[in-house]
């Protein structure tokens, strides 16, 4: 299939074209012709569209999908369709299902179910057996298998010297190590922040402590190890100081930030709304300025939506019986231009792929065709109609976001809405 973007302002800083409008011609999934103006043929299908940004795909670090096991919350047919009409070339998907993917085969089942696809999914094998924390997992077969990382989703690992372990063993096939930021020991039976607003509402608090504690001790162990780890989703002004830190001394660590840890913070909790129930839970301003402060100097690496359906049955209950959880990829692009430039959005959206081993493309002539499209100048208020995934548990609801997703194109195929 022939497909021409008509008039498309290319953001890559890594591409000739950076900044400037052009027609881009793409047969059979490679760009043939960058140009001024080019004319099509009546078997080219074009797009032209309000405002037209491309750039090169985007990348989401932490996505779960119900399916196996709970497809009621999505399946991994529509979990794709929603990450491709999101602008997400590529999704990394936790092992957050029923059964957990700790074998080459629930790997082989995953990659398998999403072959086809305009989005490509990256498995995250679990750490552990079962995420128990107990026993480490098939690593090396999963990594044959196609997994790209291997990490226990919301569940800290705590035994230290499996952490040691894991880190030592993953080395012999640059493996990247996942670990949890937070020490359950210390968060209790907490569920939301440790600070004056849930105190106020009578809510069991989890302090940045059992964040940084984590932290500071997978730190250390990676020092003594060496090896690679990533440490999703932190939270907490100290976490952003802790990391820094450990770049500084060359230690080879990662980490991200959920978008909702970036924009939100606790006085959101004031309704007792479940869809506020998040982990790591939603902090103070403070804290969230710490965070988009990291990710402008480049102590946090990249962030995710850290998606994740959920059911009326997990949600629609009292605060203390929710699960924790928000899908988040359908307002991924809208929420973070909120708050950053349009070059430094794109960044954060894309340059996870290196750290879990996956290709990048520049937009030139020849290349393989792995865009996301875009209008980043599109206000709205984010509401249920916005949403494509099957459940509607948004933390977003309300919002106003800037900027819109068109869809993608990739893997030879066209995902626009």
């Amino acid at each position: 299939m022939n497909i021409l973007l008509k008039s498309a302002k290319i953001i890559a800083p890594n591409s000739e074209f950076h900044q400037q409008t052009k027609d881009i011609f793409i047969e059979n999934g490679i760009i043939s012709k960058i140009e001024d103006s080019i004319t099509s043929s009546e078997d080219t299908k074009v797009i032209d569209l309000k405002n037209l940004h491309v750039s090169e795909g985007w990348f989401d670090s932490s996505v779960s999908i119900g399916e196996p096991g709970y497809e009621e919350r999505e399946t991994i047919e529509n979990g794709l369709k929603t990450a491709a009409l999101s602008g997400f070339t590529g999704i990394a998907v936790n092992p957050n299902a029923n059964p957990i993917a700790d074998t080459n085969a629930d790997i082989g089942f995953l990659k398998a179910k999403a072959l086809g696809k305009a989005t490509t999914l990256y498995p995250i094998g679990a750490l552990t057996i079962k995420s128990e924390s107990v026993d480490l997992a098939e690593l090396f077969d999963m990594k044959n298998a196609g997994a790209v990382a291997f990490g226990d989703y919301q569940q800290p690992i705590s035994n230290p010297n499996l952490l040691k372990i894991a880190l030592q063993y993953a080395q012999n096939f640059d493996g990247l190590v996942l670990s949890f930021p937070q020490e359950n020991k210390i968060a209790g039976k907490g569920i939301v922040n440790e600070e004056a607003n849930g105190t106020k509402l009578g809510l069991k608090g989890i302090p940045a402590l059992a964040e940084e504690l984590q932290i500071a001790r997978d730190l250390f162990i990676l020092e003594y190890t060496g090896g690679k780890i990533h440490i999703p989703t932190i939270s907490t002004e100290k976490s952003v100081s802790l990391i820094k830190e450990a770049k500084d001394k060359g230690l080879d660590v990662s980490c991200s930030v959920a978008i909702h840890n970036l924009i939100l913070t606790d006085d959101a909790l004031e309704e007792f709304d479940t869809n506020y129930k998040l982990l790591p839970p939603l902090r103070t301003k403070k804290d969230t300025q710490a965070l988009i402060n990291g990710l402008k100097d480049g102590t946090i690496d990249f962030v995710t939506s850290d998606h994740n359906p959920l059911d009326v049955e997990q949600k629609n209950v009292e605060f203390d019986h929710a699960m924790y959880g928000s899908i988040g990829l359908e307002s991924a692009f809208g929420a973070l231009h909120k708050i950053l430039d349009l070059e430094k959005t794109v960044e954060v959206l894309t340059n996870g792929k290196s750290r879990f081993g996956i290709p990048t493309e520049t937009i030139k002539v020849g290349s393989n065709t792995n865009l996301s499209l875009f209008n980043p100048e599109e206000a709205y208020v984010f509401s249920t109609k916005n949403i494509i995934s099957s459940t509607k548990n948004s933390a977003f609801l309300g919002e106003e976001l800037k900027g819109k997703s068109y869809g993608i194109i990739a893997n030879g195929q066209v995902e626009i809405l």
